[in-house]
């Protein structure tokens, strides 16, 4: 409660003390009487901004008090600031305020021990509320007709409306722990629903040889190439064993066959060589026998090129969708649930 107010060398104020009484203190008067004046001080007092304007013309230092009457509540409060209280448990609080060079310079004391301007904006949400035109419309704000209500009922109250606070609180983080626990269960499910429509279509399409993209792909390049196959194959052929025009390899082989076999009659040492030489054309002839079969095995079959091109799309559309749902899950594992089940971004699964 305040109790008194002194002022000295303020707005057109020059000199004044003023007491107030329990209860309601009203002041009146015609407009430019200073009765905003009065709330100024207070406000400046409890810390609000100076202005130079504000000194008293041909002033250059300006003196407001304020003397407070204290409830216990306020008291335990006040132990924090380590602020020693005057007899009959009150508390002044001043500020003096100078000009000089141009320059402003203020100063705070609470019973008259300076502090600063972070306790005096503590002390001031103790001690006044000031309110100006226009706030009148607070009246009609549920919280704080109901904080108002609380006070009135005191510690005791406030006390009970703490531990309501409190519980209420516990309410919430419980209700928000039950919510994720729902929206990871549901998660859970629609990962689970996902796996199982994409192990159906796994299931449907016999994946039963995990060479068979890689076979399916030599076929198709087979396939493709058929006729090139039979043509190379042919000429292969006549290169290593029969040609139509000239000699091939295996006729040369028997050639220089036939010349060491005639060399060794008269130097033993050249029977390895001849050896040699005879390996090679077996080889020769063993090679032109099997590229002459492959050759006739090489067929085009535009069905078969068909069935395999089919096949091997349907492969690669199941990797896509296989690949797509696994990197659009960005699985993790949740801490928080009881049988750490898995949370995700899931895509809902889709034919």
């Amino acid at each position: 409660m305040l109790l008194s107010l002194r002022i000295e060398n303020f707005a057109l104020i020059d000199d004044l003390d003023l007491a107030f009484s329990k209860g309601l203190n009203v002041l009146t008067g015609e407009t430019g009487a200073g009765k905003s004046i009065l709330l100024d001080a207070i406000d400046l007092i409890l810390g609000a901004k100076v202005t130079s304007g504000m000194l008293r013309a041909g002033s250059s230092r300006t003196l407001l008090e304020g003397s407070f009457a204290l409830n216990e509540d306020l008291i335990e409060e006040l132990t924090v600031l380590d602020l020693d209280l005057l007899e009959e448990d009150l508390l002044i609080c001043s500020r003096e305020i100078s000009h000089s060079q141009g320059t402003l310079r203020s100063r705070f004391r609470v019973n008259g021990v300076v502090v600063n301007k972070q306790q005096i904006a503590w002390l001031r949400e103790q001690l006044v509320e000031v309110t100006v035109q226009g706030q009148a419309l607070q009246l009609g704000r549920a919280d704080r007709l109901r904080q108002w209500l609380d006070d009135f009922g005191g510690k005791t109250l406030l006390n009970q409306r703490q531990q309501v606070a409190v519980a209420f609180a516990e309410f919430q983080q419980i209700a928000k722990e039950r919510d994720a626990y729902r929206n990871s269960e549901q998660q859970r499910l629609q990962i689970i629903d996902g796996l199982q429509y994409q192990l159906q279509e796994l299931e449907a399409a016999h994946l039963s040889d995990p060479q068979e993209q890689e076979n399916l792909e030599q076929d198709l390049q087979r396939l493709n190439h058929s006729v090139e196959l039979q043509r190379q194959s042919y000429q292969v052929y006549q290169w290593l064993y029969e040609r139509d025009q000239g000699e091939a390899a295996a006729d040369l082989l028997g050639q220089a066959e036939a010349a060491l076999v005639e060399m060794s009659g008269y130097d033993p040492s050249l029977k390895t060589i001849l050896e040699l030489v005879q390996q090679a054309l077996t080889q020769i002839q063993e090679a032109g026998c099997q590229i002459n079969a492959y050759g006739s095995t090489v067929e085009t079959d535009p069905g078969q090129l068909h069935t395999v091109e089919e096949r091997l799309l349907y492969l690669k559309q199941i990797c896509r969708k296989v690949l797509g749902r696994v990197w659009g899950m960005r699985i993790r594992i949740s801490p928080q649930h009881p049988n750490n089940n898995i949370q995700s971004s899931p895509r809902r699964a889709s034919p």
